[in-house]
């Protein structure tokens, strides 16, 4: 089978994401109050087995980076897409001086590779490697952080590996943003379906005022959701309502094999967000869709 098909039909397939994303290594007996003025999240709820979602936003709430986070023996593993990942260390590299804190970019140094798809428990079950739950396809699948090549030992246990191209197909059916493409610095964090990454118990950080007002208000004025359209539409393509009034953009798109139809992620205002709502880019006529577009075995 190909791997697009090995992903979503029962397989294992191994993408590797180290050139996509960044790791920063946080560490020092501060670091848990300097991170959490920092984060959406709660720092204290990060463990050595599973990625605690959080975001780095400016003072007006709006998007640095959407990160994961993880708990190890040098303190935090902060993982970030390539796109946002100099905004966020140098967000974080600045409190260097203020008190016990290090900061380093080991990038270079610790690989990230996930393995996707029903098989991915098997394929994983007998290494030694660190591997942390986590999926980027809707399907089942698990990280892998190494310092060491294990590309190899990974097809030998099963893995077919994915071409960029059929990952980025999978990414969208998952219906998950990526920085630069669906969401960037002037995006209010509310606006990008990061709602998980969001704790409203834990105490002060760096743009909550604005995140919690926009919260209690409601709502955000457009918001990112999934669309399926009659035809192929482009990214930037402009998203209009049935009555012509422009109401948001395309942010990616592509064609899904699972479903047999062209989709896209855009951001749709607030009016126009309801699942079944008609919409149009262009003469393509489209319809707002629920996020995910597929909802593979991740979900059962």
């Amino acid at each position: 089978m190909n791997d697009y098909q090995c992903v979503r039909e029962g397989g294992a397939g191994l993408i590797d994401l180290s050139a996509l994303r960044g790791r920063i290594q946080v560490s020092g007996s501060e670091a848990v109050m300097f991170l959490n003025g920092l984060i959406t999240n709660d720092i204290k709820n990060a463990t050595e087995t599973s990625w605690l979602p959080a975001v780095f936003p400016t003072v007006q709430g709006r998007l640095i980076g959407a990160v994961r986070i993880l708990r190890d023996d040098n303190g935090f593993l902060i993982d970030t897409e390539t796109a946002s990942h100099d905004a966020v260390l140098k967000t974080i590299s600045r409190f260097t001086l203020a008190g016990d804190f290090k900061v380093s970019d080991v990038t270079s140094e610790i690989a990230l590779l996930t393995v996707q798809g029903r098989r991915a428990g098997e394929v994983i079950k007998n290494t030694d490697l660190r591997v942390i739950p986590a999926t980027h396809t809707a399907e089942v699948g698990f990280d892998v952080l190494t310092t060491a090549p294990v590309t190899e030992q990974l097809v030998a246990a099963g893995a077919q590996l994915v071409s960029p191209e059929t990952f980025e197909i999978l990414r969208i059916e998952a219906g998950i943003a990526r920085h630069g493409q669906d969401m960037d610095e002037t995006n209010v964090v509310l606006e990008t379906n990061l709602d998980d990454a969001i704790s409203y118990t834990k105490g002060c950080y760096l743009g909550q005022e604005i995140i919690v007002r926009i919260k209690h208000r409601g709502h955000v004025a457009k918001k990112l959701t999934g669309l399926t359209f009659e035809a192929q539409v482009q990214p930037q393509a402009v998203i209009s309502s049935e009555d012509g009034k422009e109401i948001g953009r395309v942010t990616s798109a592509t064609y899904s094999p699972t479903l047999e139809r062209h989709i896209a992620l855009g951001y749709v205002r607030y009016e126009h967000l309801a699942p079944g709502t008609k919409v149009k880019s262009g003469d393509v006529t489209g319809t707002v869709t629920e996020l995910p577009f597929v909802r593979g075995s991740w979900y059962e």
